[in-house]
């Protein structure tokens, strides 16, 4: 089906209000820590036609985000003839975030678990082929994070509320098949997001190279070096000069991407380890700075 302006799978942020049904009023609104819209109260009915309405209108949004993903690459799937293809990994992000948003607030587990794992798995693939955008990145990363970890526990991780669809416990959660899928999801997602950002660290190794050489060339002519006070009462290598400034800037951001990296899914790991037990969880990765 081609896709054009007039579709309701293709407005402004890809998303219409009257596409969805509106979710059972709550005690609690806003967004989650993750930046999760809370829930509707019930899970849908399996087989009535506000399910079907959901189901039709998140494979719509796949496919579409689809489309635009192989024509950046100058490719023309059939239906995307008039589709402007992502530009960069944060556009493909944006547009995945609101999808995601709309299959948690279903709040309906036999639409969430198949269609949160179908995004994880296409993630993995989407992610590679654009240069690193750490924030767009690890947000995505950290909405799947949060509702694998809080599907796996029956409750919200966050807020310890029951979510819809278990308050009999967690049979209408992951089978022992979707856990496995998940893990091997999670898996793949902390290798590629290691090969990923380690070109973004890569480009801040080469620019501080860079810098540091601008500054050594400076602090070879004497005659036009200025020496700001901080730095002559701490010299260039320390906390205040050119290279100690500059070293602590790159140390602190490379830090924090490792940190981040480090992080990828750590909450639904712990879930799933608790869950298939010993050899279910996901050894140390180590990332090398080279």
């Amino acid at each position: 089906m081609a896709e054009n302006a007039a579709s309701p799978t293709a407005g402004a942020g890809g998303f219409t209000a009257h596409s969805l049904p509106s979710p059972a009023p709550s005690s609690t609104s806003g967004l989650s820590p993750a930046h999760l819209p809370h829930p509707r109260g019930h899970a849908l009915r399996p087989g009535s036609a506000k399910e079907d309405k959901v189901r039709h209108f998140v494979s719509e949004r796949m496919m579409h985000i689809s489309r635009r993903f192989i024509k950046k690459s100058g490719a023309a799937p059939p239906g995307a003839e008039e589709l402007e293809g992502y530009k960069s990994i944060g556009e493909l992000c944006t547009d995945l975030e609101g999808l995601i948003n709309i299959v948690w607030l279903s709040g309906t587990p036999s639409l969430q678990i198949p269609y949160l794992l179908n995004i994880a798995s296409e993630f993995n693939t989407w992610v590679v082929a654009f240069p690193p955008a750490p924030a767009a990145t690890f947000d995505v990363l950290h909405k799947l994070d949060h509702c694998f970890a809080s599907l796996l526990s029956g409750e919200d991780i966050q807020t310890h509320e029951t979510l819809p669809g278990f308050e009999n416990g967690l049979r209408s959660g992951m089978s022992r098949t979707d856990m496995v899928r998940c893990k091997s999801l999670v898996e793949q997602a902390r290798v590629v997001v290691v090969d990923v950002m380690g070109k973004e660290a890569g480009a801040e190794a080469e620019a501080e190279a860079v810098v540091g050489e601008v500054v050594e060339e400076e602090e070879d002519d004497d005659d036009e070096l200025v020496t700001s006070a901080d730095e002559a009462e701490s010299g260039p290598d320390g906390p205040h000069g050119p290279r100690g400034l500059g070293r602590s800037m790159w140390d602190e951001d490379e830090e924090r991407l490792y940190m981040d990296v480090a992080r990828v899914y750590e909450n639904t790991l712990v879930r799933l380890g608790e869950t298939l037990g010993p050899g279910g969880g996901v050894g140390d990765i180590q990332i090398s700075a080279d």
